[in-house]
């Protein structure tokens, strides 16, 4: 099981697949397992890095209270470590947000970036839907802190950011990840600054090639939070991803691969890299 230690932290990762690197970040409750569908496929072209972010599955859980700009940092270690910089990196909703706000402090290390229904809410403040999300959330971490970690992950996904019914659409495999990480994802959300971003900064800083999508199926809070990162990145491609919702690459591993594939071919054609 390869291992590396970055950051002050051991990650357990995996590298399949020839070609220029593409790092794929997951989201919370999870692990690198997530991408399991799409994985295989992209290895055809790529050399695809899966691990798990700091405090899921086969990482190690440090004590104390951790931040996003942590797993930001581990993410720009991991890719130093294994000298991939500039690598293609794309991120599923929290793993959206930490590649995002990784590329605002640090784009040399991005060839290209992608991101699927990252949840920085504080750029939607004030919206009816985002803050019933919020409201919803708290309900989540009600749980999580009460010790009933399976009601808590039923709660997030079909509450939060899916809908009725999805919980028993999960595999068991997923399920039984997602209770075991709850308490990481109780820490991720009690930093104050989870669900924030520097969006002038990162407009600023960050010039490359980004593609940004949503589910057509997904919470109605997302495309508000795609929007004005597609309005604030140069270039940026936004895409719905047609009755797919916050996981296409679990529901459709098809239309992801082909979604991703073609954006980064296009960003390769163009030259796309760092300080672009």
């Amino acid at each position: 099981m390869p291992r590396a230690r970055v950051n002050g932290v051991e990650l357990f990762y995996e590298v399949t697949g020839e070609g220029d690197p593409l790092v794929l970040v997951h989201g919370s409750w999870v692990d690198h397992h997530t991408w399991r569908l799409v994985a295989p496929r992209l290895a055809e072209s790529y050399r695809v890095v899966v691990y798990d972010r700091r405090g899921h599955s086969g990482s190690e859980r440090p004590p104390g209270q951790g931040t996003r700009r942590q797993d930001e940092d581990d993410l720009a270690a991991l890719i130093e470590t294994l000298d991939l910089a500039p690598a293609h990196v794309a991120g599923g909703s929290f793993g959206g947000s930490t590649a995002l706000g990784l590329a605002t402090r640090r784009p040399e290390l991005f060839r290209a970036l992608a991101a699927h229904e990252p949840p920085l809410l504080g750029l939607v403040e004030g919206d009816q839907e985002a803050e019933a999300a919020r409201l919803r959330l708290d309900a989540v971490f009600a749980d999580i802190r009460g010790g009933d970690h399976a009601t808590a992950a039923r709660r997030f996904v079909e509450e939060v950011v899916s809908g009725p019914g999805e919980w028993d659409r999960v595999p068991e495999s997923i399920r039984q990840t997602f209770i075991a990480n709850a308490p990481t994802f109780l820490d991720e959300q009690s930093d104050p600054a989870w669900a924030m971003i520097d969006l002038p900064r990162l407009a600023a800083g960050y010039t490359g090639p980004a593609l940004l999508t949503t589910g057509s199926e997904g919470m109605p809070w997302f495309p508000g939070i795609v929007a004005k990162l597609g309005k604030a990145l140069p270039g940026a491609r936004v895409v719905t991803l047609e009755g797919a919702g916050h996981v296409p690459h679990l529901t459709h591993p098809d239309a992801y691969v082909d979604t991703l594939t073609g954006f980064l071919r296009a960003a390769t054609a163009a030259g796309g890299g760092p300080g672009r």
